[in-house]
């Protein structure tokens, strides 16, 4: 043979095997315990304007299936966090949230004329399952507008501005006293059908008008609703509950009220924001836990894929999300737009069939699976570094003493990765993975004789949280 030919056939089996080693290698992710960052208060959906009634349209055993797949630990995502709409409409027509005093009782300082029908758009049913079957302990009410008679445009839809507030001048009169009443009454209804309430918001989304429920707002008088807002509560005993501010459209919109929200901070409980015109890509500037609340692909055709071309409803691209918000911009919390609904696109994680005779979930769900099954109310972000070419990892201790570890491996890499812990002794671990072949299922997992880590395989394309159990 030629030396020429010797070459050739060198650098081939080279290049064969250099190929194989990258497609296939082993890595080590570092978990410091000693560095800490902000709580998880965890992840959840809404089924707001009247989806939880599409809900509870379903066959029995279909409204178990999607139960379990919005809030079991074990065959669904577990999710630990419910939001609620509270309606301001006059009417139920359509998809609107009727309001809880749909016709004015005469001014904002005449008596109350309240109903509620124990059912709000099948809210109720969805909320009592939630808390009293799967113990979830964390309902956000959230209001998207005040009552139409309540503001500048006497429409609960198109925008205007509650009355009383800075600018905000009506003949009517004052309505901010009775907007609170009215919040506090919503969540007492609630309470009284052993619904906790506890975290509870005035706005949605205040920096946009739409045709539906909307009320304008910018910081000042979001403040000067506060200061209402939060003696009312007190007054009624709601002491626990943390008021919320303000759901703007993106996070940057949030963070650009928040200056005008400080002489109202000892008042206030979370900061919360929506990531449709911006992502939270950097922490906003508050002592309180920052949640993200709603983010969608509102118009992207349906999809149940973990990963093909990284499209905007791929689950991948939602575990990217999730984790660029817990650990960029410090997120406490984060919340999908909708969890079950109809409908051919990827607004809800979970869609009914049009038949109705079928419940699909997404891998978006799944993605959410690996994170809310995993890393549960009051666990801290810890330090991780490390991991394969191509990967995302975090790290969270939870309140039990387990460990929680997420690789997101968004390349084509696989091999094994090594969870290394430095004084942290674990009697058991698992794996759990998410990819286009498995739905947060089970994998094989070896953990060291000195329990000090845990190792498996990760394929390309997928996301594994290794889970790490304390000694007694």
């Amino acid at each position: 043979m030629a030396l020429s030919s010797y070459l050739v056939l060198a650098l081939t089996t080279f290049a064969s095997t250099h190929a194989s080693l990258q497609s296939r290698q082993s890595s080590t992710v570092t978990v410091d315990l000693t560095k800490t960052y902000q709580t998880i208060d965890g992840f959840g959906i809404s089924e707001t304007f009247q989806r939880a009634n599409q809900m509870h349209a379903l066959s029995p055993s279909l409204q178990r299936y999607a139960l379990d797949l919005l809030f079991n630990r074990t065959s669904g995502a577990g999710f630990s966090i419910l939001r609620n709409g509270i309606g301001s409409s006059p009417d139920s027509s359509s998809d609107h949230m009727v309001s809880i005093q749909p016709t004015n009782p005469g001014g904002p300082n005449a008596t109350p004329k309240y109903v509620f029908d124990g059912n709000d758009n099948s809210q109720v049913w969805v909320s009592t399952e939630a808390v009293k079957t799967y113990g979830l302990r964390t309902v956000y009410a959230n209001a998207w507008s005040a009552p139409g008679y309540m503001k500048t445009n006497n429409n609960d839809a198109n925008g205007g501005s509650l009355c009383g507030v800075s600018g905000a001048t009506c003949s009517s009169g004052d309505w901010k006293q009775a907007y609170a009443n009215y919040l506090v009454q919503y969540i007492t209804y609630y309470r009284n059908i052993g619904v906790d309430i506890t975290h509870l918001g005035f706005l949605n989304e205040p920096d946009l008008t739409t045709s539906y429920a909307s009320m304008r707002s910018n910081g000042q008088q979001a403040a000067d609703f506060i200061k209402v807002l939060r003696p009312t509560l007190d007054k009624a005993n709601f002491t626990s509950v943390k008021v919320t501010c303000c759901d703007a459209e993106g996070w940057s919109s949030q963070q650009s009220m928040m200056s005008a929200l400080s002489s109202v901070s000892s008042l206030l409980g979370t900061i919360t924001a929506h990531s449709y015109t911006s992502q939270p890509n950097s922490p906003i500037n508050t002592p309180h836990h920052v949640w993200q609340t709603e983010n969608a692909d509102l118009q992207g055709a349906w999809t149940t894929t973990f990963y093909s071309n990284n499209g905007a409803g791929e689950g991948l691209n939602w575990a990217n999300k999730i984790h660029t918000a817990l650990t960029t911009a410090n997120a406490s919390a984060y919340l999908y737009w909708i969890g079950v609904q109809g409908g051919a696109t990827n607004s809800k994680l979970i869609r009914i069939s049009d038949d109705k005779t079928s419940v699909i979930p997404s891998k978006r769900l799944w993605a959410f699976a690996n994170w809310s099954r995993h890393v549960r109310p009051g666990a801290v972000r810890v330090s991780a570094s490390g991991g394969p070419s191509g990967s995302r990892v975090s790290a969270f201790r939870n309140v039990d003493g387990s460990l929680a570890v997420q690789v997101i491996q968004g390349g084509t890499v696989t091999g094994a990765v090594t969870i290394q812990v430095s004084g942290f002794v674990a009697t058991a671990a698992k794996a759990w993975i998410t990819d286009n072949g498995h739905d947060c299922d089970e994998l094989v997992a070896t953990l060291a004789a000195d329990g000090g880590s845990v190792s498996a395989q990760v394929p390309g394309r997928s996301m594994v949280t290794f889970v790490l159990s304390p000694a007694a």
